[in-house]
């Protein structure tokens, strides 16, 4: 099967590329660690205008009406200079869920919005036990005569470049349900302590806040379960982007790096540590193409794609990230080099909406491996 992606795709990478080249690269994630959010904004601003935020939206809602294989380039290349924001939170969950489940009213106040790159959105579903999907929610969602209103805590919620809406779940009588809701009607925020500085995670409280039903009351689970697959087909390519980068700063700096009146790149140990990252980059890469194209093609084995690709991807990450710096020395671990950077982003995502563990049991219940898998027991990204 031929992995690579149509030379139209290529091309917009390579647009796209430029763009975080005239962004330099990493100095966004490092302004955003300085305190400086406004490049959040303007970053996206110029994805807008490239019409990034228009590729998952459908025509029929102002959008390009492509599909996740177009979402490939652009999220290597944000991925592979850490590039902060909701993009992944929006186009890649946010639509999905809209287009699938979202009323006709919903769909036409909403998608052309973000289609022009003037709305973004975020997933406001853990709570304080730790567990992707609880037994029950403590957030809870009373019926009024407009709607709903929901009263509860949600935390390790992304608000990186201040999203208007969050996608929300909350216990009702029908059971789990998911709900929109706009952050102007949040009772109050508290922002909590991240590795990845570069990121933004808060605790929300919602006191009686109107909810928007979004999709049948009662099916919260099965709808952000079918989400995920483009998510996290989303995410490993992100993660991809990751590692090109770092196989990349880590082949220059052995190079460079002179030890014995030589570069330690002539080293036998230094040659194979860098072959064994750009080998796990390949499968990485393979994995994460295949995944896209499951969800876009509705493959019968998607789930299998997306879950088995995220479960090695992300560890592949890690250990990438980790062996690079161990190339670099002592000095991979300051702030002077990007390396750190990388690595704290893969820790991020290790568990960022669901962890290993869970995609190796959804990837064995897929396969029909383990009838009994369940996504328990996670330990959320903090």
């Amino acid at each position: 099967m031929d992995f690579t992606l149509s030379e139209e795709q290529e091309l917009f990478r390579t647009a796209i590329r430029k763009y975080m080249n005239d962004l330099d690269r990493t100095d966004a994630a490092r302004a955003v660690i300085n305190g400086n959010s406004d490049v959040v904004t303007s970053a996206a601003l110029g994805l807008a205008e490239m019409g990034v935020t228009a590729i998952a939206v459908s025509e029929e809602m102002d959008g390009l009406g492509l599909g996740a294989l177009d979402l490939v380039p652009v999220f290597e290349e944000t991925g592979r200079v850490l590039l902060p924001g909701l993009q992944l939170e929006t186009l890649a969950l946010a639509v999905p869920l809209l287009e699938a489940f979202g009323t006709t009213a919903q769909k036409a106040a909403r998608l052309p919005k973000v289609a022009s790159g003037e709305s973004s959105f975020s997933l406001a579903w853990y709570e304080k036990d730790g567990s992707l999907f609880p037994n029950s929610f403590s957030c809870v969602a009373a019926k009024t005569e407009s709607g709903y209103a929901l009263s509860g805590t949600k935390t390790l919620v992304p608000v990186i470049g201040e999203p208007d809406t969050f996608i929300t779940s909350a216990q009702t009588a029908e059971g789990k349900s998911l709900f929109l809701v706009k952050a102007s009607d949040v009772a109050s925020s508290r922002v909590l302590s991240v590795m990845d500085e570069t990121q933004h995670l808060a605790e929300l409280t919602l006191d009686r806040a109107p909810g928007e039903l979004l999709g049948e009351p009662g099916h919260a689970v099965d709808m952000l379960n079918e989400a995920l697959l483009h998510f996290n087909a989303a995410l490993c390519s992100s993660m991809v982007g990751g590692m090109d980068e770092l196989v990349k700063m880590t082949a220059e700096y052995a190079k460079i790096r002179v030890q014995f009146n030589q570069p330690i790149g002539r080293f036998q140990a230094i040659k194979h540590g860098i072959v064994n990252m750009k080998l796990d980059l390949e499968t990485a890469r393979s994995l994460s193409y295949y995944a896209a194209w499951a969800v876009e093609n509705n493959a019968e084995d998607k789930e299998a794609a997306v879950h088995s690709a995220r479960s090695f991807i992300s560890k592949a990450f890690i250990k990438a990230a980790a062996d690079s710096i161990q190339i670099h020395g002592g000095i991979g671990f300051t702030e002077e080099l990007d390396v750190q950077l990388y690595l704290k982003r893969a820790r991020y995502y290790e568990n960022y909406f669901g962890s290993v563990r869970d995609s190796r049991r959804a990837t064995a219940q897929s396969l029909g491996w383990h009838s009994t898998a369940t996504a328990r027991d996670v330990v959320p990204v903090s």
